[in-house]
């Protein structure tokens, strides 16, 4: 009994003095394990007569009690200071401001073109759109695109395998085909999209590119509709003080045609003219094509290039900029 009592003495000392969890388990093992002095005491308890032997069972029970009691208590409080200093080690201070990320924001493409389609809608124009792979019917007949015209052959025009007379549109005026053909005048409509080309990539030219066409039918609409209407956007665009010039031109399903010319003043004071749009009154035929009597309504159409604006506004020398998906140039914008 005098071993016994020495060794919960010890045994309890030990749990006190254990300083973190491992060692904690050290003392569990070494004072109740298989090979512990606790082992011995209980496979000496045969050789007892049945007085001791019960005497010496009341006094194990009592030690693992005792043991478990303050090993529970102790496990406890080490593993709340464990807690609390890892708790301590992983604080975040949540009176500092998070760490800032930059904002994501639409493509400049995609900013230029809301901005135009803005300064249109500003106007009365509702927004029109039709499909990028479009009939030749609508891509070239009915815009007085006679059958033997260049524009048609395949080193312009990009054709979808498999079909005929089905092209990736070459511009957005089929978009106001579809309208003329659906919709009685008045017509005030807007048609943003892309647009393809069989061109070569450089520094000026995409297959793929982006315009904002425009187009305007009703009775007495003028080519002074047409001057006023472009001085408004290009202002709203470039600058108060801009002024355009039009330029004799030809296209087919507009007469008379104008390539249109923007003012700017740079540095050292120099200034001039920079093209920005084609555009012109609907050609007679094309109303007749698309079911409007041309002797009641006139119409005036244009087509602006959106990658042309981009480049224009923010000084973009290199269109394939715009596609190289680059965040270095993106962020600028």
């Amino acid at each position: 009994m005098t071993d016994l009592d020495t060794l919960a003495q010890e045994a309890l000392a030990a749990v006190a003095a254990a300083d973190d969890l491992e060692h904690l388990d050290e003392v569990r093992v070494r004072f109740t394990g298989k090979r512990s002095a606790l082992t011995g005491v209980q496979k000496a308890m045969r050789d007892l007569d049945p007085d001791e032997r019960r005497a010496r069972g009341q006094a194990l029970n009592a030690f693992r009690s005792a043991f478990q009691a303050a090993f529970e208590a102790r496990r406890e409080a080490l593993g709340s200071a464990a807690l609390a200093t890892r708790l301590e080690a992983e604080r975040l201070d949540l009176t500092l401001p998070p760490r800032r990320l930059p904002p994501g924001r639409p493509h400049l493409l995609t900013q230029v073109e809301q901005e135009m389609v803005d300064v249109f809608v500003g106007m009365g124009y509702q927004v029109a759109e039709g499909p990028e792979a479009e009939a030749g019917s609508y891509n070239f007949d009915l815009l007085n695109i006679e059958s033997d015209h260049p524009a048609r052959q395949e080193m312009d025009t990009i054709y979808v395998d498999g079909f005929d007379d089905v092209v990736l549109r070459t511009h957005t005026s089929p978009v106001q085909a579809r309208v003329m053909t659906r919709q009685a005048p008045p017509i005030a409509v807007v048609c943003p999209g892309r647009t393809y080309r069989a061109d070569a990539v450089d520094a000026t030219h995409s297959p793929v590119f982006s315009q904002v066409e425009g187009l305007v039918v009703d009775e007495g609409v003028t080519m002074g509709d047409l001057r006023g209407t472009l001085l408004a956007f290009s202002r709203a665009m470039f600058g108060h003080e801009r002024r355009i010039r039009l330029r004799p031109s030809f296209f087919p399903f507009t007469e008379p045609s104008a390539e249109v010319d923007v003012s700017f003043e740079g540095a050292a004071g120099h200034h001039g003219w920079l093209e920005i749009l084609g555009a012109g009154m609907v050609d007679p035929n094309v109303l007749t094509a698309c079911g409007i009597d041309p002797e009641r309504y006139t119409g005036f159409a244009f087509g602006i290039g959106i990658e042309r604006v981009a480049m224009l506004r923010h000084g973009v020398a290199d269109i394939r900029d715009l596609y190289e998906a680059d965040a270095r140039f993106l962020a600028r914008f």
